[in-house]
């Protein structure tokens, strides 16, 4: 399980999807004074070089954040988002992308706090650089998120984004991750919860959002970019999802304005898609 390494990924298009929506989630808790927390389950190394080093192996930022980099007409959430990117690249070239822990810090203020949890040791170690200096705003920890989740829930503030996006190498990532959100929400019914999922013809995979949608919340939003059709031998990631638990009640309008945008510039030779879901118990 610890042969996975985010930079091999870092900007494709499964990141610009959920930077994207975490940046949006994020600003609304900002939109109050109160405090909140940002906790991310799989923080990854926190920020990749794209010129150099595993980025450079399949250059998947070239399908991902470039084909955003030098458009003009973006709807304004979107450009939220590559404007914060664009701030990690002063000088206008795209040498640096910056992983969710670094994005959030973007958004947050100095009430509010990031707890991070990164199992792989290397890529804990280039975490703890990057975040070097922010003292008691930033902990973080060589560890399974998942595992880590019962001790931080409910957070003091009674605010948080829970991210969770696990690299689902193994089967039985899918079950923890549903086993992890049930617990958690026992803990901390009105958290709000960010579940990234790969879009692949293996059963957990496609079962996964079904699952999510059973779970005990007040709302649901499901959001999907498939950028090209499935391979015919079955192999591949042709796109990616976020499950969100207790959005915020805009985000719904907003991704139908956006997500056809997304289609059109990150789709691949005419073959994007997008699914847009949501539901609320009354």
């Amino acid at each position: 399980m610890l042969s996975y390494r985010h930079a091999f990924h870092a900007g494709s298009h499964a990141d610009v999807l959920k930077h994207f929506i975490v940046v949006q989630l994020l600003t609304y808790l900002a939109q109050k004074d109160k405090p909140f927390w940002y906790i991310d389950a799989h923080a990854g190394a926190g920020c990749y070089s794209l010129d150099s080093g595993y980025a450079m192996q399949n250059a998947e930022h070239e399908t991902g954040i470039a084909k955003l980099w030098v458009r003009d007409d973006m709807p304004a959430p979107l450009a939220e988002y590559v404007d914060l990117v664009k701030h990690l690249n002063p000088d206008g070239k795209l040498k640096l992308y910056p992983g969710s822990p670094l994005i959030a810090l973007e958004v947050l203020r100095k009430q509010d706090r990031m707890r991070l949890f990164e199992l792989h040791p290397a890529d804990s170690e280039i975490l703890h650089q990057v975040f070097a200096g922010h003292g008691t705003q930033v902990l973080m920890q060589t560890a399974d998120g998942l595992s880590a989740l019962k001790a931080l829930l409910p957070p003091p503030p009674r605010r948080a984004l829970v991210l969770i996006d696990p690299p689902y190498e193994v089967k039985q990532e899918y079950r923890l991750v549903v086993s992890a959100l049930r617990e958690g929400l026992k803990r901390f019914t009105t958290g709000m919860y960010a579940v990234w999922y790969p879009q692949l013809q293996r059963t957990e995979a496609r079962q996964l959002p079904e699952q999510l949608m059973k779970l005990p919340v007040k709302s649901w939003l499901n959001v999907s970019l498939s950028v090209q059709t499935p391979n015919s031998d079955g192999f591949g990631m042709h796109g990616s999802g976020m499950f969100i638990l207790n959005p915020p009640w805009l985000l719904h309008g907003m991704l139908q304005q956006v997500m056809p945008y997304l289609v059109k510039v990150l789709g691949q030779n005419g073959e994007g898609s997008y699914i847009l879901e949501f539901e609320e118990n009354t």
